[in-house]
């Protein structure tokens, strides 16, 4: 019998580093670090450190499953730009799973998917039978929806990126696309007010 897929898994979407290993049905590991900043620096480490504690090697790894946001801009752009080089490295598939989609990937009945965001607001997306798209709305207008809510500040990181895995563990034979950061509001920092610069010939 061949020996099942190894899914590796991370997210640095929040204030986080998470990551988890599944092979076939079985989590082998998942763990997470509480971080607002580094993860640039902690993501390659913390991924060999689990890998060599499991006793696998980079050529076990079947694909790559990655959190796509909506989150921490650079958080984002630190998950996937690593899922990307990993991936071409590797020669082997990055598959990106949104927060809503991570959120409760086994829950197939109409809910709404919920993640924080900043100054009072919120992610949301519902998913089921009509599943429609992410919307930013404020706190408040949680209460009008009209399916269940399951928030993602609620799922424990270590936990979150095991969801991230059995999503990938889905989908990494259909060739995905790329992954890309789903970015739903623009960046809180604003262009330069100063002209640029005079080139001169």
């Amino acid at each position: 019998m061949p020996p099942e897929p190894l899914i590796l898994a991370f997210d640095t979407s929040a204030a986080h580093c998470a990551a988890a290993l599944l092979s076939g049905e079985s989590v082998l590991a998942a763990r997470v670090e509480e971080m607002g900043r580094g993860q640039a620096e902690r993501l390659m480490p913390m991924l060999e450190e689990m890998l060599g504690d499991e006793g696998r090697t980079w050529s076990d790894v079947s694909a790559i499953g990655v959190g796509t946001g909506p989150g921490n801009f650079t958080g984002i752009r630190i998950s996937v730009a690593a899922a990307r080089g990993l991936a071409l490295s590797l020669s082997i598939p990055a598959v990106g799973v949104s927060g809503f989609e991570a959120t409760a990937p086994d829950q197939t009945d109409p809910h709404w998917a919920v993640i924080p965001a900043p100054r009072g607001m919120v992610y949301a997306q519902r998913l089921g039978a009509d599943t429609g798209q992410p919307e930013l709305l404020p706190e408040a207008d949680l209460t009008t929806l009209d399916a269940p809510i399951l928030r993602l500040d609620t799922i424990p990181g270590d936990r979150h990126a095991t969801h991230i895995a059995r999503v990938a563990a889905r989908r990494w034979r259909d060739t995905p696309v790329r992954p890309a950061p789903l970015y739903i509001r623009p960046a809180d920092a604003a262009p330069p007010r100063e002209a640029p610069p005079v080139i001169l010939p």
